[in-house]
């Protein structure tokens, strides 16, 4: 199955989809060095970025988060692929650009079907295909 997305940052890219209906804050709620959620708050709280493709709604707070998903590319910690749900806010577009990492946004009904075929349970077994040089994402 493909669905269609928004090319942000060019790339193509494939890996577990990480799922989050909550913002994140780059500079305060990550370990650098293993790319792990550290916010007890956060429902992603203990598990990494490393390796997924995170699906969430956009960042929040400082600027300097794009700098900090910089550091996380150069430690091998960020994420293979970013799909932003709800807006691509300023951070993470240039966090993505100077680091290379594949960024789309998608509609909310893909967004759905998306969530539903994958229940929307944090990682998942089954990778999925971020292409977004051709703007779709392909999964089984």
């Amino acid at each position: 199955m493909r669905i269609k997305c928004k090319k942000i940052v060019g790339g193509i890219t494939s890996g577990k989809l990480l799922f989050s209906d909550q913002p994140i804050n780059f500079l305060a709620m990550l370990n650098l060095k293993t790319g792990q959620i550290t916010d007890t708050n956060h429902k992603l709280n203990n598990l990494t970025l490393k390796n997924n493709i995170l699906v969430f709604p956009n960042a929040i707070g400082s600027s300097v988060g794009a700098y900090t998903i910089f550091s996380l590319k150069n430690n091998n910690t960020a994420p293979n692929g970013i799909i932003c749900t709800n807006s691509v806010d300023i951070t993470t577009a240039s966090g993505c650009a100077i680091s290379n990492i594949p960024l789309v946004c998608i509609e909310k009904n893909n967004y759905e079907i998306l969530k539903n075929h994958y229940g929307e349970r944090g990682t998942h077994s089954k990778e999925v295909i971020l292409d977004a040089e051709n703007e779709n994402i392909s999964f089984d």
